[in-house]
């Protein structure tokens, strides 16, 4: 059963998904659509309490949602309630919120689209743009961020061909390579820019993102060139392929006199509102 995580955004919240390739047809976080219909500032226990009241009163709901894994805050991976989106037309019927009909009529709208992308990938493309857009990224900065994704597909397709495994497999050379042309781990590196739930890529300006896009693609190079054998060799690879962004961060440190890596985050430093502010509050000087 071939499953792809991906995140959807509804009024600039966003709800984890997952796509099931076989059965062709979405599972959606339901504490994440609580969240987003009730404004809860606790929705884990306001579906803990609504399943209770739900068992309680002999809903199938409650008894058949499922558990998959997905991407928590820390960035690793738990089991999560989830449910299909014929469930979660009737989950709502429970939740009283002004929110409803909208959330009703987003949902319907994911679930078509996805069936037009399987048609069209270009779509995809141009979906993603959008929901970068509505979440106030400029597009010179998505235009960065959306060659990033497919640098990033290209080598961790390179990683499965190695006979390598998602999740801590993957997180560890990611890890490798981060550190090696940032002289950062990923969970530093978001440290540094005040991150909690945040995507790290989503939140680094053009440069970082260029630079961890090097790093990536040289590791993919590398490892195609070499062909490590083992977990151990493709460790080796991922320091290689880092090291290859950490000269041109040096070379470009050393003629700018400013560092790389910093604090900056993409959505406030690089958004049309923020330059349209900042813009604004030089004139006034």
């Amino acid at each position: 059963m071939k499953k792809e995580n991906e995140i959807k955004i509804f009024e600039d919240r966003k709800v984890r998904t997952l796509w099931d390739s076989e059965q062709e047809k979405w599972y959606l976080s339901i504490v994440d659509v609580i969240a987003v219909l009730t404004d809860s500032p606790n929705p884990r226990k306001y579906w803990s309490v609504l399943k209770t009241r739900l068992k309680a009163e002999g809903s199938q709901l409650a008894t058949n949602c499922s558990q998959l894994k997905m991407q928590s805050a820390d960035g690793k991976f738990y089991l999560t309630d989830v449910a299909d989106t014929e469930q979660l037309f009737r989950l709502i019927q429970s939740i009283p919120s002004p929110k409803a009909e909208p959330f009703k009529l987003w949902l319907a709208r994911v679930a078509a689209e996805r069936l037009d992308e399987m048609q069209d990938p270009e779509l995809t493309i141009d979906r993603a743009l959008e929901q970068y857009l509505q979440l106030g990224y400029s597009e010179n900065w998505i235009n960065q961020r959306l060659k990033s994704i497919e640098i990033r597909k290209e080598l961790t397709d390179e990683w499965k061909k190695r006979g390598l495994k998602e999740g801590v497999q993957f997180a560890t050379l990611t890890d490798i390579i981060t550190k090696a042309w940032s002289d950062k781990t990923t969970k530093e590196y978001k440290i540094l820019k005040g991150l909690k739930k945040e995507n790290l890529r989503d939140n680094m300006t053009n440069t970082e993102l260029i630079l961890n896009m090097l790093a990536e693609a040289s590791t993919k190079d590398i490892s195609e060139a070499v062909q490590p054998e083992t977990f151990d060799d493709s460790k080796k690879v991922a320091q290689q392929g880092g090291n290859v962004a950490k000269v041109a961060l040096q070379e470009l440190e050393a003629r700018t006199g400013k560092k790389v890596v910093s604090e900056l985050n993409a959505k406030t430093a690089l958004s049309p509102k923020q330059i349209e502010k900042d813009t604004k509050s030089k004139k006034k000087k």
